[in-house]
């Protein structure tokens, strides 16, 4: 059920919920009303549109949503976060507070998704002991890959076998780079955007987790370690029906940049039909 309902005494019969439905399913009646509840995306626009909070859907209250107008944040700002990212490969062994982890999850499932799908699965290392036995597990099964010859010619094989290498004579990590914590996305392999909607979940997830001073990096060696090592995602508890994405790794950084660096200019094409 989507438990459309509308506030008559809010309700200005603007029509902008109308108007803005993807799904063409509210018409006015005077009022707003849905004419086809399965055709509904559940995208919630209308929700977000309505300009005296008088419309409810999938029982959400309004008034519980955070008001746009004056808390956007700085365009210049948000520039300066963009072009300061940085892939973070040091840091501290602590974990993180656990409230924290579970806001830049919450905040991230916001993100975009094909035809609304919704159905990014976040699997995440809350806690470094966790992150420890992982990192044992799978540098063991890389080491004894290589002492086999089993590892994989190209990029992957040389990569892998670097990370074996520093793990047993330096016990450096290449492969989380000494991250306290994981964060891998994984969809359906029938989504129908599976190839995108993990990547832009971990973007969001990525910028929020910086806004708020928490180092990522992209782990291409866990992807590529978790390829070759295929029982390792079963027991990280991802169906077997899903697709992954990626994973990054992330905590509290051990280093502090202080300045953007100078990329560009953009490649830009221009389209002149």
């Amino acid at each position: 059920m989507l438990q459309f309902r509308i506030d008559e005494e809010r309700c200005i019969q603007c029509g902008e919920c109308a108007l803005e439905c993807p799904a063409g399913v509210i018409v006015m009646d005077p009022q707003p009303k849905i004419t086809n509840e399965a055709g509904c995306f559940q995208c919630q626009h209308c929700l977000a549109v309505c300009p005296t909070a008088a419309v409810s859907i999938l029982g959400k209250d309004p008034d519980a949503s955070m008001v746009l107008a004056g808390n956007l944040p700085d365009p210049a700002r948000l520039a300066t976060l963009i072009k300061g990212r940085r892939a973070v490969r040091r840091y501290h062994d602590h974990d993180l507070p656990p409230e924290l982890i579970e806001h830049l999850l919450e905040v991230s499932c916001h993100a975009p998704t094909g035809v609304n799908a919704r159905s990014v699965l976040f699997t995440v290392v809350r806690e470094r002991a966790v992150m420890h036995r992982l990192r044992e597990h799978l540098m063991a099964r890389i080491i004894s890959l290589k002492a086999d010859g089993a590892l994989p010619e190209g990029l992957a094989g040389q990569y892998l076998g670097w990370s074996a290498k520093a793990w047993q004579e330096e016990g450096k990590d290449i492969l989380f780079r000494g991250a306290p914590h994981l964060l891998i996305t994984s969809v359906p392999a029938d989504a129908p955007c599976a190839g995108q909607d993990p990547l832009i979940a971990l973007t969001t997830f990525q910028l929020l987790a910086h806004a708020h001073g928490v180092g990522t990096v992209w782990d291409g060696i866990c992807m590529m370690a978790l390829a070759f090592c295929p029982e390792v995602v079963g027991r990280l508890g991802i169906p077997k029906n899903h697709i992954l994405g990626y994973a990054i790794a992330f905590g509290e950084p051990a280093v502090e940049y202080q300045r953007t660096v100078q990329r560009g200019p953009a490649q830009v094409n221009v389209v002149t039909w």
